[in-house]
């Protein structure tokens, strides 16, 4: 049986994730405590008893969601004694997730990507000023139909409005101008879509719009040493397999602005036999794409212990 990792992105973060985790198991507790020590301050306090609206600011929801994702990487592995060479799986991140796999892949230290995670929101935080971007799911359209409303939204407009990701059959984030946005979101309902609805989110990424903050992370990660990586990462911005550390820097700058191809990530994880998905992070929405995209297949998350359990028999 062939195995995918898929690690969530901003939006999956919640109050509290996690906090079970590190009181049940000492690796989640180091993980959290090294991303303390890495970001000179108590991200575990904000995520284990902070507030929706601290947590949800970019800058902090994206060192979170990476923080948990590695803890639960680290239990399966120290805890549930999971050797990944055995399991050889195949891993994907959405958007921010993608810096989890590589940090699970051994591509970057964890210390390293949770300061660029850091660097990461900051820099897209700022890029728009707060309220003139925007993103809206588009559900029950295909993703020529979204770009086709998103295009039309943009004419119309003459402001930015592009497809950001196209995450499963009929689920699709379009993003940019919020003026633009909310044209793309009335005329989604005239091109049929079952519904369509803005995002709370707090900047319109995954757009040309993220131009100043791909500059930032250009800069950034010219400074970083990326080594190959561990397992076969299949990335946003190709939707293809890549082990290549130089070219993982480069998809990590394009990344910024480009859309996330996540269902033809699911699907071309699935051309190569995967048959057994595995959200590991916060959340349930990855799991429910694969299900909408990938014919037959099999997602679960992995947070609680009972699940930690199923997915560590599963893979030995």
């Amino acid at each position: 049986m062939k195995h995918a990792l898929l690690f969530p992105g901003q939006g999956a973060q919640f109050v509290g994730m996690g906090k079970a985790l590190a009181a049940s198991f000492a690796a989640a507790r180091e993980t959290f405590q090294e991303a303390d020590e890495s970001l000179s301050e108590s991200l575990t306090a904000l995520v284990f008893e902070g507030s929706d609206a601290e947590l949800r600011q970019t800058r902090n929801a994206q060192p979170a969601l990476m923080t948990l994702s590695i803890a639960i990487w680290r239990v399966l592995e120290r805890e549930f004694s999971l050797d990944w060479n055995k399991v050889s799986p195949m891993l994907a991140g959405h958007s921010l997730g993608e810096y989890s796999a590589l940090a699970a892949a051994e591509v970057l230290p964890f210390e390293r990507c949770i300061r660029l995670l850091r660097l990461r929101g900051d820099a897209m935080q700022s890029a728009v000023a707060e309220g003139k971007g925007a993103m809206a799911a588009l559900l029950g359209l295909s993703v020529e139909q979204a770009a086709k409303v998103a295009h039309d939204a943009a004419a119309e407009t003459q402001q930015c409005c592009v497809v950001a990701n196209d995450n499963a059959v009929g689920q699709v984030v379009v993003s940019g101008t919020r003026d633009a946005v909310d044209k793309a979101v009335l005329l989604a309902k005239q091109a049929g879509a079952k519904r369509s609805l803005l995002l709370e989110v707090s900047a319109p990424f995954h757009s040309p719009l993220m131009k100043p903050a791909e500059e930032v992370m250009r800069q950034a990660l010219a400074q970083v040493d990326f080594r190959k990586a561990r397992f076969p990462i299949v990335c946003n911005v190709t939707a293809e397999v890549e082990q290549n550390g130089e070219i993982l820097r480069d998809l990590l700058v394009e990344q910024v602005c480009s859309s996330v191809k996540w269902r033809e990530s699911l699907l071309n994880l699935a051309s190569w036999e995967v048959d057994r998905f595995w959200e590991i992070g916060a959340g349930r929405a990855l799991s429910g794409m694969v299900k909408r995209t990938v014919e037959g297949g099999q997602s679960n998350p992995v947070l609680t212990t009972q699940e930690l359990e199923a997915a560590a028999k599963a893979m030995s």
